[in-house]
């Protein structure tokens, strides 16, 4: 759900921006002209932008490998360098991945969080509604 006031969509108001945009600076105009095309993509949630930036990356890896473009590694003409380069680059994947496992976890910990915070927040309503009910329960009227 999109909270924006100005939507991502070819309406009244984004034109009219977009054209005004362009009357006071060209590239204000052109940043709104993105906003309206590509603005579905991110969706207002900082989720979906993120996906779309990993999505990004993705492409890019897989188009150009961790090497270079089109995946072919470039010698330095020295073999220990080479071999030390190869080395400090699978540690450092290894670093990536370990780091994304810990934001993964730390994301998970955040959600288990608020569930119990929602989860007390409730139960201390429902407790709150049976006492001012006169100790009715949750079907009485």
């Amino acid at each position: 759900m999109s909270t924006a006031i100005i939507k991502p969509q070819w309406g009244f108001l984004s034109i009219l921006l977009m054209v005004l945009g362009f009357v006071v600076w060209w590239p204000l105009g052109l940043a709104v002209l993105a906003y309206i095309v590509w603005g579905e993509y991110f969706g207002g949630s900082a989720e979906r932008a993120q996906a779309f930036v990993g999505r990004q990356r993705q492409w890019a890896r897989e188009r150009c490998g961790p090497h270079g473009r089109d995946g072919f590694r470039r010698s330095s003409g020295n073999a220990a360098f080479d071999a030390y380069r190869a080395e400090q680059l699978r540690r450092l994947e290894e670093e990536r991945r370990r780091l994304d496992e810990e934001v993964a976890a730390f994301h998970e910990y955040m959600r288990n969080l608020r569930m119990a915070r929602d989860r007390e927040e409730f139960d201390r309503f429902m407790r709150d509604r049976g006492t001012a009910g006169g100790g009715t329960g949750p079907g009485a009227v």
